[in-house]
């Protein structure tokens, strides 16, 4: 987000939990979910403002994951809804939340390693006729199976892994396979990009990189929500930022916002951070 030029919308959203977004593409209302005696996820309700780069930030502990988790249908929640471009999705399995548009990576990349890196985007393309016995009897299957190498070709190269085609995957780096990651999630033509701790674990270096695809995928259109532990990064990429703290969400607003607010630094520093110690 160009610190010249704000979103419009950000200026008519009041920076309150729960707050209701101008375009929203993800709707989240009474969303729990529970562990036990734990209740990791307690969200009344929770908008995803449509072309948005939006921050998911909190302790550890306070249900991010979770939360990620039962969206996109690897968990399943005890009560709640949420729909994805006024579809529902709440019932829906993670390979048909995916096909809905709602594509997730994980904090632990989950790349093919004994397949080669174009194998593993060409596994992401949606909706492969070849893979049907019938379908793959007509000739159209090899024009569409032309497509998706193209498209993988172009996204490898966009994400510097182009020379790495046909190595294992295994056999690239840890910021080389969130990259792969990243590029296998766009794969799928996602909607809403949902990206699990995109910097943990990679080398510096790279950390610019990455930040600057994920601004060139918002400027394009595309929706994304992070969880994120940098506030750095945080601050630097976010236009929208919501904090979570024992499952639920206590703050939302813009970056700088949200790092003011008190509620926020007592969630991350204890409620008397700031106060002599009486030990």
């Amino acid at each position: 987000m160009s610190a010249d030029a704000p979103p419009q919308w950000l200026s008519e959203v009041p920076p309150q939990p729960g707050v209701c977004k101008p375009v929203p593409i993800l709707v989240v209302s009474q969303l729990r979910k529970s562990f036990g005696g734990l209740q990791a996820v307690d969200i009344d309700h929770l908008e995803v403002q449509r072309g948005a780069i939006t921050a998911l930030i909190g302790p550890n502990g306070a249900g991010k994951t979770t939360l990620f988790n039962v969206l996109t249908g690897f968990d399943r929640a005890d009560a709640g809804v949420w729909n994805l471009d006024d579809r529902p999705v709440t019932s829906l399995r993670a390979h048909q939340v995916a096909r809905s548009g709602m594509v997730r990576t994980f904090q632990l990349t989950k790349a093919l390693s004994r397949m080669t890196v174009l194998d593993n985007m060409l596994l992401a393309a949606p909706g492969q006729s070849g893979e049907h016995f019938f379908q793959a009897l007509l000739p159209g299957w090899r024009r569409q199976e032309s497509a998706n190498r193209q498209r993988a070709e172009i996204l490898l190269e966009r994400f510097q892994l182009d020379t790495m085609r046909d190595e294992f995957a295994g056999s690239l780096s840890g910021g080389q396979r969130k990259l792969l990651e990243m590029a296998r999630a766009l794969m799928a033509e996602p909607s809403l990009l949902m990206l699990d701790e995109p910097m943990a674990g990679i080398n510096p270096a790279l950390t610019d990189s990455l930040l600057a695809h994920i601004a060139e995928l918002r400027d394009e259109g595309l929706t994304v929500l992070f969880v994120e532990h940098d506030m750095d990064v945080v601050m630097d990429i976010s236009d929208w930022v919501v904090v979570m703290a024992s499952g639920a969400i206590i703050a939302e607003g813009p970056p700088a916002v949200v790092g003011s607010n008190p509620d926020v630094v007592d969630a991350y520093l204890g409620r008397h951070h700031g106060e002599a110690s009486h030990i």
